[in-house]
């Protein structure tokens, strides 16, 4: 793992069913405030990574370290607690509670340091205005794009080290998904956030990327620098992966 990582993934196995392993000996880092990108055809193993990184399936073999730490087999509440927020694919909010009652669950790790809750409240209104203008709202009545605001913005009222985001622009029309990717870029910004991203909207994603991880039927197939990435490397790489 280099010096600056948060986060090392080091030859991980992970299976839904204990004789197919999804994951077949991923490795991977995130570097400390980076945005780092995985990609890959349907299927590839990349939203599983995630959610094996979250705790939600565990690793059968390998190790996965949050700095000297070890989580692996940790439940998502206690990687939570840990420092790590996750984003899934669908608009992850409570439709019939309030914009702010859906930030205040995303707070439950302060809930017992109710000046500290109402300060990263606060930080998220003045860095999310929409949301500061919405916050009696129920969440329901948002639009595609702002709920994906809130899903995000509720993840980071926990001030997580890292946050794991999984196809944020999926579902969306296109016109929107330049504001997702401003307002991630915004919470990395403002709110310190290192980001670990999964997204099939290949370029766009690519040009928000510090370095990016290609993935095909559980491995990695090649990484590097998002400007090593051009259109034609990666769309020469997706068909490899496709054509076998």
């Amino acid at each position: 793992m280099s010096a600056d990582a948060m986060l090392a993934v080091e030859n991980v196995r992970a299976a839904y069913q204990s004789d197919v392993d999804v994951l077949q000996g991923v490795s991977l880092s995130v570097a400390a405030e980076s945005l780092t990108l995985v990609i890959g055809p349907n299927g590839a193993g990349k939203s599983t990574l995630l959610k094996t990184i979250f705790g939600f399936l565990k690793a059968h073999d390998g190790a996965i370290r949050l700095g000297e730490r070890r989580i692996e087999r940790l439940e998502p509440h206690e990687v939570k607690t840990f420092g790590i927020g996750y984003v899934p694919q669908e608009i992850n909010i409570f439709p019939l509670l309030t914009v702010e009652e859906n930030l205040r669950m995303g707070g439950w790790t302060l809930r017992r340091e109710p000046a500290r809750l109402k300060e990263q409240l606060a930080k998220i209104y003045e860095v999310f205005p929409v949301l500061a203008e919405r916050w009696r709202s129920p969440a329901g009545d948002l639009s595609g794009g702002q709920g994906r605001m809130l899903s995000v913005a509720r993840e980071m009222v926990a001030e997580p080290k890292l946050l794991l985001v999984d196809e944020p622009s999926a579902g969306l029309a296109p016109n929107l998904v330049e504001r997702v990717y401003e307002f991630l870029q915004v919470a990395r910004r403002a709110l310190g956030a290192t980001i670990l991203l999964v997204d099939q909207n290949v370029e766009d994603a690519v040009a928000q990327a510090d370095y990016v991880y290609l993935m095909n039927l559980g491995t990695v197939k090649a990484h590097g620098a998002a400007a090593t990435f051009t259109p034609e490397r990666v769309r020469d790489l997706i068909r490899e992966c496709l054509l076998g």
